[in-house]
């Protein structure tokens, strides 16, 4: 395995979540309730008469702010965790897994997570639960310039291929390769900063990169670059993708603000189907250096047909057989132990009564 070097973009991220990331899934004293998220207030009518004020919480996004996470800043900028009476702090984070862990660790109340990283942490100990699939697909895909001549996973035998470490499509890649029947040690890992990954692909660094289709396939088309594609879903890992996560502990003595929460996201992000403009301008509101209002809105666009999978019939409700699939892939390829059933892992008890239809 080789690493890439390459300039750190620095945003303000909580100090806790920097050493996470270096720390990977270290899962040490995860019960614990407490840490820098703090815990939400106690309920209590609000001066003004309206909705019960159910207390503050911090959001951990998956990565950066952007289209993939936007549905979370258009419910904040329209009023609706307000409505719910919950004050909601949004921070950016640095990888699935890296949210996974501060979430797990009580650090943040909830996170935005890929599904399997999410597991992955619980597996091992972590105090977490998925409540709400939002993006109920993955949009990972294996990506190289149309020169190279990659057309299929096997293709990739005897190549290199970037990767960003702690990220959910770096952790699912050797499933990925396994259910193409190709041998991982075939294949050349080379760890890649994110704000490199991009440019070691166009520079010839690497042959092929794992990334987000509503990411890096934008920022490559963007800059005039003919790629290849090969969706995860496509290639045999049609995993639930990123979710809505919190503590498990945590969970259970706040039930009332929970589902509030994931109620008000939900309308977010059905508003942000339907008007990705004001879904993209509402998170270049909230993070002006995260990137441009155009790049938002093509990412949104990649990702709109992922917040329902095939047989779903609302937002945030994932079929009961597609959460088998996810955990037979994790269980066969990935080393997730059989010893939990797939309910161990994730909860409908929260979800609110009216969920938007797919």
């Amino acid at each position: 395995m080789t690493t890439l070097g390459g300039a750190t973009r620095r945003r303000t991220i909580l100090s806790s979540l920097g050493l996470l990331a270096a720390s990977g899934l270290v899962l040490a004293g995860c019960a614990g309730g407490g840490g820098g998220g703090g815990s939400p207030s106690e309920p209590a009518p609000s001066a003004s008469g309206g909705a019960t004020d159910l207390g503050s919480v911090t959001l951990t996004l998956n990565y950066l702010a952007g289209g993939p996470n936007s549905g979370f800043m258009l419910a904040k900028e329209r009023g609706y965790y307000d409505d719910a009476g919950i004050d909601v702090k949004i921070q950016e984070g640095q990888g699935s897994a890296t949210t996974a862990s501060l979430v797990a660790q009580g650090n943040s109340q909830f996170g935005y997570a890929d599904g399997p990283a999410a597991m992955q942490v619980t597996s091992q100990g972590g105090d977490l639960v998925i409540l709400a699939p939002v993006l109920q697909t993955n949009g990972f895909s294996t990506m190289s310039l149309k020169s190279s001549g990659i057309t299929s996973i096997k293709d990739l035998v005897g190549k290199s291929v970037g990767v960003q470490p702690g990220t959910a499509q770096a952790n699912l890649f050797n499933a990925v390769l396994a259910a193409n029947d190709v041998e991982a040690s075939s294949v050349n890992i080379v760890n890649i900063d994110p704000s490199a990954l991009v440019g070691s692909l166009l520079e010839g660094q690497v042959d092929a990169i794992t990334a987000g289709a509503d990411s890096q396939g934008v920022q490559l088309r963007d800059q005039g670059a003919d790629i290849n594609e090969i969706l995860y879903k496509d290639s045999g890992v049609p995993t639930v993708g990123l979710s809505i996560i919190a503590q498990k502990s945590w969970v259970q003595d706040n039930a009332e603000l929970v589902t509030a929460f994931i109620g008000a996201s939900l309308k977010g992000w059905d508003d942000a189907r339907n008007d990705p403009e004001a879904a993209a301008a509402a998170t270049l509101s909230a993070f002006p250096a995260a990137g441009t209002k155009e790049a938002f809105v093509k990412q949104l666009n990649v990702d709109i047909p992922l917040l329902c999978s095939p047989g779903a019939k609302s937002l945030g409700l994932f079929p009961k057989d597609n959460w088998d699939k996810t955990y037979d892939l994790l269980v066969k390829y990935l080393g997730l132990p059989d010893t939990d059933p797939i309910t161990a892992y994730y909860t409908e008890d929260y979800l609110p009564k009216d969920l938007p239809s797919c």
